[in-house]
């Protein structure tokens, strides 16, 4: 009986999925829009720090992207990336793309509902600007996730395409 060589498995890890990021963008919509119906004129001003922490999140990771592909395409003056250190970049630009679309999503249904409120009060319009931030910078940090996500990724091998090399084609 003959044993067969152990094969490495495969990475299992998939690139993010759109739909995700879409189905998550809308739940949080749906959230946002009955909670800031609901609580709104009970609540304070809403604040620019949330704006800030996505807009510094998405900063950090648009950095860290650059970074990484000029890492891993070996450029000059750019040392080899550690490969556990580029997982965990993974990990968290997944991670940064949901969050990105949830925040996103739930912004972008306060701004609809604060954008249909501003003619019966001042309140609403006063706040619209932050809420208005928040979304821009969610979306920056879901773009910046993504690039981050993509820049990670291994430039494949010639031998690994699964073409077999010239001398052993028929």
């Amino acid at each position: 009986m003959s044993r067969t060589p152990l094969q490495r498995p495969r990475p299992s890890m998939e690139p993010t999925r759109p739909a995700a990021l879409v189905n998550a963008a809308l739940v949080a919509a749906a959230l946002g829009w009955l909670l800031i119906s609901q609580f709104y004129y009970d609540l304070p001003r809403l604040p620019w720090l949330p704006a800030l922490i996505l807009a510094a999140l998405a900063l950090g990771e648009g950095f860290a992207a650059y970074t990484t592909k000029a890492r891993i395409e070996r450029r000059p003056g750019y040392p080899p990336p550690d490969p556990l250190f580029v997982a965990r970049l993974v990990v968290l630009a997944k991670a940064s793309s949901l969050v990105g679309a949830i925040f996103g999503g739930f912004y972008a249904a306060v701004a609809v509902w604060l954008f249909i409120e501003r003619g019966r009060n001042v309140h609403p319009a006063q706040d619209l600007p932050a809420v208005l931030a928040s979304v821009v910078a969610s979306v920056l940090l879901l773009a910046a996730a993504l690039w981050l996500e993509s820049a990670c990724r291994v430039p494949e091998r010639p031998d690994e395409s699964g073409k077999p090399p010239a001398d052993q084609a028929n």
